[in-house]
């Protein structure tokens, strides 16, 4: 099914990817220092910003009150990741549409 506008996002951005070059290089912070800032583990943030690991609501919220990027804009595009990613992955998984029968609730 298309989007509003009959347009799909295919290959929507990591929010990662985005922190990463929105946010963080403008800044010139290293990911060392982005991660103090943040109050994380320079492991955890340098797996989001790389794109190994998902954009987490507490992650979210951190770089809301740090950076001041709407914590809402972050999850929308995890999510619009996340539902571009699993369609590619799974594709068709044969599964019928419901249709109800006689002698069914």
């Amino acid at each position: 099914m298309d989007e509003p506008n009959g347009v799909r996002l295919k290959h929507p951005a990591h929010p990662g990817a985005f922190v990463k070059f929105e946010v963080i290089e403008p800044l010139d912070l290293s990911v060392t220092d982005a991660a103090r800032v943040l109050g994380v583990t320079r492991a955890a943030l340098s797996a989001l910003l790389n794109e190994r690991s998902s954009l987490s609501p507490a992650m979210a919220l951190r770089i809301e009150q740090a950076f001041g990027v709407s914590m809402d804009t972050l999850l929308r595009m995890q999510l619009s990741f996340d539902i571009a990613q699993t369609r590619h992955k799974f594709g068709d998984l044969g599964v019928k549409r419901y249709v109800r029968g006689p002698g069914l609730a």
